[in-house]
């Protein structure tokens, strides 16, 4: 007897899983394009973004408020996308980013580009029509200068770091513009406090994961300091920094006690952490020690931005 064979799905059925797998795919694809925006690094724009501009204290305009925390999210979401568009081909050979959207295959590079230039554009474009052009400038300088200052300078220098870290804290200083519609002395103060807080915290990325970036050729301080020293001594210079920078606020008197003593606790905490990394001994050690810091990193933000929040609005 010939084995017997499943009948041919209907037309419609057939149908109907074209269009499930369709959408299956679409959805994918989506996901994907949502990804490439990093979002755990844009929210992290986007708080600190709204840290300053509630800080700011300005009569409270939700439409304004909303304008700024959309745009600048896009503007993230761009700048990231169009930064993992440029390091395509290196994030193929780093065990760490291998498995991104791009090197994975899950997007093209043209449909990432696209994307990338969309939000950019759009971001800045709602930032400046729905909120000002402070605020609008501030995004496309930190864009112009995240995807195409710093990323290539990766490839190029060990001084990369430092200069992404001025993109990396201009999202304070969008944020206070968008309230104020100019730059007052505490904004430039929670600048300065995410500039010095980035230098640790990637500074212990990079080397906990040194040989990723070597493999990948990237000259950056860890891969260039086989004894770590230098790393650490760099970490620690800029953690003492941020203690002395956070304190200004109260100083000043632009801060009160809950947010002097937070920021009290919170850098010496730090501080402890990279004294920690900077006088650990041996690979193994030293690369425990940046764990912490990283943790340490962290953790900082919230508990300091926090305080300064209750203060400021107390």
């Amino acid at each position: 007897m010939p084995p017997l064979s499943a009948p041919p799905a209907p037309v419609s059925s057939r149908h109907h899983s074209e269009r499930l797998e369709g959408v299956e795919r679409r959805g994918h694809v989506l996901g994907s394009l949502v990804a490439l925006t990093k979002p755990r690094l844009s929210t992290l724009s986007v708080m600190t973004a709204v840290v300053a501009y509630a800080a700011a204290r300005p009569p409270w305009d939700w439409s304004q408020a909303l304008g700024m925390v959309v745009g600048t999210g896009m503007a993230a979401g761009g700048a990231l996308t169009l930064n993992q568009w440029y390091e395509r081909d290196t994030d193929c050979i780093m065990e760490r980013t291998r498995d991104r959207p791009l090197p994975d295959g899950q997007v093209t590079p043209a449909l990432a580009l696209a994307s990338g230039m969309g939000l950019s554009i759009l971001g800045t474009l709602l930032l400046g029509v729905g909120v000002n052009m402070l605020s609008a400038v501030l995004a496309a300088a930190t864009i112009v200068s995240y995807v195409w200052i710093y990323t290539p300078l990766k490839h190029r220098t060990r001084w990369a770091t430092e200069v992404g870290a001025i993109p990396g804290a201009l999202p304070p200083l969008l944020g206070w513009a968008a309230a104020e519609g100019t730059i007052t002395t505490l904004g430039w103060v929670l600048f300065a406090v995410l500039l010095f807080w980035q230098m640790p915290h990637f500074f212990a990325i990079g080397w906990v994961y040194r040989e990723d970036y070597r493999a990948a050729g990237f000259p950056l301080l860890p891969v260039v300091d086989p004894s770590g020293f230098a790393t650490a001594a760099w970490s620690l210079a800029h953690a003492l920094a941020l203690l002395v920078v956070s304190l200004v606020p109260w100083w000043l008197g632009l801060a009160g006690a809950v947010y002097g003593i937070g920021a009290l606790v919170g850098g010496l905490g730090f501080a402890g952490l990279a004294v920690m990394f900077f006088g650990s001994r041996g690979v193994l050690a030293r690369t425990r020690a940046a764990r912490w810091l990283f943790a340490g990193s962290l953790l900082y933000l919230p508990v300091v931005f926090t305080c300064l929040l209750i203060d400021r609005l107390a």
